[in-house]
């Protein structure tokens, strides 16, 4: 009888080799798994919105003078080397994995839908963020140039609805019911409204109050034309609503910034898909250190962030912690802020910044000018 024939033991490198194996296994399953999943949290949008720091981007480069007519002077041009910077904020839709990363950053906001948007969508904000822009060049424009004595005429515009309010709005014939955006009020109890600025003063008469019907007069939008057609205006009843305050009676509509400048020459300042007014000291602050000779800026790396206003004044603005981080990565040594930010505000700036950054609070062109001063930058010239 045959001796059946026992094969020998597996040798130590054979066992070391199958116990890898089945180590190796689960750890080779387990990195896919973490993989796949950090691609499917990259991949899957949810309803959280960021406001995280942006960049500090300088102004010269984006801006362009130009005859208004063939034969038309356009004034000397003085090229700055790096001159100011605007800053923005980013605030795009966030996915599963940078609602997470947001949430950790203490520089990142995570907003609800509700929070961003309020009762508007997406693209209602997404516009009426570039509108604001299309305003703050314009009043920083018509500031600049009467600021150095130059013709500068600020027009008023048609009395546009850019959107209504319907949070406490009336249950019957509210503005959020009867009026729609791109309407233009052209009367309101068969006064005329031929401005925004009339409307204002109209709202302001104290024959008009809370639950108060009103006949308003409007012109829809018409795509179609660009001809404005005071003929096509409909008579809208509208009940009045009260104010935030309930301290005064108001239509319930967000009118569009529709005022117009006139200048002497053409200027223009690319921003392309930039929304919102924060730059309209920055942009102010950059013509006036084009248009004259020296350098306006002083030492350093200069940024701004604040809304302008046609007196020269400065307004406030929001995210700005984010964009004190947006300036520090940029190497700004000098930020310039409205001093219509909070003490607490400008505090957390400050920290955001860091040491290396001087932040200084500004409530008007004079004061941002002398704080350039300061810097080391020269005066503007005396208006001749």
């Amino acid at each position: 009888m045959d001796t059946p024939i026992v094969p020998p033991p597996p040798t130590s490198a054979s066992a070391g080799r199958s116990w890898g194996i089945y180590v190796a296994l689960p750890l080779v399953t387990i990195s896919w798994l973490i993989l796949f999943g950090i691609v499917l949290a990259a991949a899957f949008r949810i309803d959280r919105y960021e406001l995280a720091p942006g960049d500090a981007i300088a102004v010269a480069p984006r801006i362009n003078f130009a005859a208004l007519e063939d034969g038309d002077e356009v004034p000397e041009r003085f090229l700055t080397d790096d001159g100011i910077h605007f800053v923005t904020a980013l605030g795009g839709q966030l996915s599963v994995l940078d609602a997470v990363l947001g949430w950790i950053d203490p520089y990142v906001q995570v907003d609800t839908f509700r929070d961003r948007f309020g009762d508007r969508t997406p693209e209602e904000n997404r516009q009426i963020g570039f509108q604001s822009m299309v305003t703050s060049k314009q009043i920083a424009q018509f500031v600049a140039l009467q600021k150095l004595g130059m013709d500068a005429e600020l027009v008023e515009g048609r009395a546009e609805v850019a959107s209504v309010v319907c949070d406490g709005a009336p249950d019957e014939n509210s503005a959020c019911e009867n009026l729609e955006e791109g309407d233009t009020i052209v009367a309101i109890n068969g006064v005329e409204i031929p401005s925004l600025a009339a409307l204002l003063a109209e709202m302001s008469q104290p024959t008009y109050a809370i639950g108060q019907t009103v006949t308003v007069s409007v012109v829809p939008e018409d795509a179609s034309s660009s001809t404005f057609d005071r003929s096509r205006a409909q008579d809208r009843t509208i009940q009045l609503m009260g104010s935030d305050d309930g301290t005064r009676p108001i239509i319930g509509i967000v009118p569009a910034d529709t005022r117009t400048v006139r200048l002497p020459f053409d200027v223009q300042i690319s921003t392309t898909d930039i929304g919102g007014p924060s730059a309209g000291l920055s942009f102010t602050l950059s013509l006036l250190d084009e248009l004259t000779e020296g350098n306006l800026m002083g030492n350093g790396r200069v940024a701004a962030t604040g809304t302008i206003r046609q007196d020269g004044t400065v307004g406030g603005i929001g995210a700005l912690v984010q964009k004190a981080v947006a300036v520090r990565e940029s190497g700004v040594t000098l930020f310039l802020v409205p001093s219509e930010q909070s003490d607490e505000e400008i505090a957390q700036a400050q920290k955001a910044a860091g040491k290396s950054v001087k932040i200084v609070a500004v409530s008007d062109l004079d004061e941002a000018l002398e704080a350039l001063r300061q810097n080391g930058g020269d005066p503007l010239p005396p208006i001749k």
